[in-house]
């Protein structure tokens, strides 16, 4: 036995020699050994600067000053990790029973770049990791600890940069970060948490991963993630895969989505109220690694608007979006970012806008067309947008580089329906266009609602194209032009009264029922023209002409009743002129036109007068009859001929 007892503390001996040994070598001399241990092993550089010290029991650690830990060949020169400082530390009784238990992973001001490029990561280091995959049993769970398995009991970075590299493109890069993650046993989840510094505070996230090694190895395998930032919230509940692609239950909750989206870089954007200053979305979330998401089962409560369908999105800059939506009654009557009164043009009943004094001066905010790109299909009971609302409707939105174009198939206004598509660009400055036509469209409605018009009512349809370019609401009516067509099958003027006009000439109060009314019509310079106005009555026909102010909100117009039983069925016009602000414009008989009817009329009759008795006279001298003046050269041809001949008789001697 003796000899047993020399050798055993020969190796005690020799083993207390090697830990003083390093425990009395000079730090620099520990780091190049370290070092070069890492190269052997990683075939990568780490560099330690400053002291390095080691502990041995129960804890293998070692701690360092500013470290850095080099990257992949492959990948750029950055260092794949540096830090100011370093501690890191193993269970020593873990290790020797071939197990890596990191009780600890200490960093301050740590900068970690992760790179990815054709499916190799700047992580997988050149050796084999004992425990990188994990044998599943057979309902798929990571079986219990084997040898070579790895742990991590703690691990924190203070103040750090996080940066993700894919194919040489930066995908994230985030500053000032706090982390800690653990992961204390091999069939555990890993849960981390990590805090970071934003625009307007702080973004906290939580994650938790149920099959670490799984994930590691690149298997799709569930993950848990919540994000609280400014304005609001982020929760996933699905699966994932080490290249970040996802699929699982999403939800976007927001108390102030201007707020959340200046927080992750999109600051100054402004959201209309009715399309998510406060939103709560979720869907079946699909997420691949070439930046498209897939939304499916998807319900969004956009401020008091409630969305349901499926949308996809390319992520870029900016976003270009796919969607199918179905909606109830939605508001956006705030889209263009002020409050409008909105009148209820779906219907049968209809609620006029109050009329002001002029368009609106205030600059109109057309930024929201450039948040996206993209088509969008909406189908809704109802949309209320500025100054209108729609009933049924089925629209088409597309949206390109700031220029919108809604087109219509159909849509429900003023009680009938429309065709075509309107067209806003806010490109080089803001315009705004269209080409439609209507059917069984509420001429009151339409009139009162766009105009302030509120005396002609009746059903009609119509046609228009129109352009209009301003960055206001006066700016764009002044400037509008366009042509178009009115058919109104019957209807009802109001103010005006031709039966007391055509009989005693008073147009003061009063309507006017009529059969037909048809009209076509040119605007150019916000002045609406018209030349052909023609409107059938029972016993009356009306025309008109003239000029109706778009911009300037009046009117200049001549309008003709003819009695057309009166004078033997020649009609008695008695013209009628209105003129003025749409508001309160006078009606009142042109009296002039009358008197250079009427005056023209007595002349024709005297011209008529001395005609018959010139005809008569001569008609007397030729001893003829004579009912046209195209009839005298022939009676004097007539008449010379024969007094010709009589004078020739006389000449030869016969009677």
């Amino acid at each position: 036995m003796k000899w047993l007892v020399r050798i055993l503390f020969i190796l005690v001996a020799a083993f207390g020699l090697v830990i003083g040994a390093l425990l009395l070598m000079p730090g620099d001399k520990l780091g190049a050994i370290l070092a070069e241990q890492v190269r052997a092993q990683t075939g990568r550089e780490l560099t330690l600067s400053g002291d390095v010290r080691l502990s041995f029991w129960p804890v293998l650690g070692m701690e360092t000053g500013p470290v850095t830990f080099g990257n992949a060949s492959w990948a750029g020169p950055q260092p794949m990790l540096s830090a100011n400082s370093l501690a890191v530390g193993v269970d020593a009784s873990a290790l020797l029973a071939g197990d890596l238990r990191i009780k600890r992973v200490l960093a301050e001001d740590p900068v970690l770049r992760l790179e990815l490029s054709e499916g190799r990561g700047n992580w997988e280091l050149t050796v084999a990791q004992s425990g990188a995959t994990v044998p599943a049993n057979e309902v798929g769970t990571p079986s219990a600890a084997e040898p070579g398995a790895i742990t991590l009991d703690r691990l924190e970075l203070t103040n750090a940069r996080l940066i993700y590299v894919e194919n040489g493109e930066i995908k994230m890069d985030f500053a000032n970060v706090d982390l800690a993650a653990r992961w204390p046993e091999i069939d555990a989840p890993m849960e981390m948490q990590a805090s970071m510094s934003v625009p307007g505070g702080s973004a906290e996230v939580d994650l938790t991963i149920p099959d670490l090694p799984a994930f590691a190895s690149g298997v799709v395998t569930p993950l848990e993630l919540t994000m609280t930032a400014p304005g609001g919230d982020i929760g996933f509940s699905g699966r994932v895969n080490i290249a970040g692609e996802m699929d699982g239950k999403t939800r976007i909750k927001t108390s102030s989505t201007e707020q959340m989206l200046a927080a992750f870089g999109q600051g100054g954007v402004s959201v209309p109220y009715g399309l998510g200053q406060v939103a709560n979305v979720s869907s079946q979330m699909t997420y691949t690694k070439d930046g498209r998401i897939s939304l499916r089962g998807m319900s969004a409560v956009l401020d008091n608007n409630r969305f349901d369908g499926e949308a996809d999105i390319v992520i870029s800059d900016p976003p270009h979006l796919t969607a199918r939506l179905n909606g109830g009654d939605l508001d956006l009557s705030q889209i263009a970012g002020t409050e409008a009164t909105s009148t209820s043009t779906g219907g049968g009943s209809s609620a006029a806008a109050p009329v002001s004094e002029g368009w609106s001066n205030d600059p109109i905010d057309a930024s929201a067309l450039s948040l996206a790109n993209g088509n969008i299909r909406l189908q809704a009971n109802s949309i209320a947008v500025p100054g209108m609302t729609f009933g049924a409707s089925d629209l088409t939105m597309s949206l390109d580089r700031s220029r919108a174009v809604l087109k219509m198939h159909p849509a429900t206004l003023f009680s009938g329906q429309l065709n075509g598509q309107v067209v806003a660009n806010n490109r080089n400055g803001l315009s705004v266009g269209g080409d439609l036509t209507a059917t069984g469209i509420n001429i009151q409605q339409a009139l009162s609602t766009l105009g302030g018009i509120e005396r002609l009512s009746g059903t009609g349809s119509g046609s228009l194209k129109f352009l209009g370019v301003g960055q206001t609401e006066n700016q764009i009516m002044n400037s509008l032009s366009g042509s178009g067509s009115l058919d109104v099958e019957s209807g009802v003027i109001s103010g005006i009264d031709l039966d007391r006009l055509m009989g005693r000439g008073n147009v003061s109060g009063g309507t006017t029922v009529f059969n037909s009314l048809t009209a076509s019509f040119t605007m150019d310079g916000g002045n609406l023209t018209n030349e052909d106005l023609l409107m059938t009555l029972k016993n009356y026909r009306a025309d008109g002409k003239g000029r109706v102010g778009l911009g300037a909100r009046d009117i200049d117009y001549l309008f003709t009743p003819v009695a057309l039983r009166a004078n033997s069925g020649e009609g008695i016009a008695v013209p009628v002129r209105i003129v003025g602000p749409w508001s309160d414009p006078s009606i009142r008989p042109d009296l002039t036109k009358v008197i250079e009817a009427a005056a023209e009329g007595k002349v024709k009759e005297l011209e008529q007068d001395a005609k018959d008795k010139v005809l008569k006279k001569v008609g007397d001298e030729l001893d003829t009859t004579i009912t046209d003046s195209d009839q005298i050269e022939d009676a004097l041809k007539s008449k010379l001929e024969e007094e010709a001949k009589k004078g020739l008789l006389k000449l030869f001697g016969g009677d």
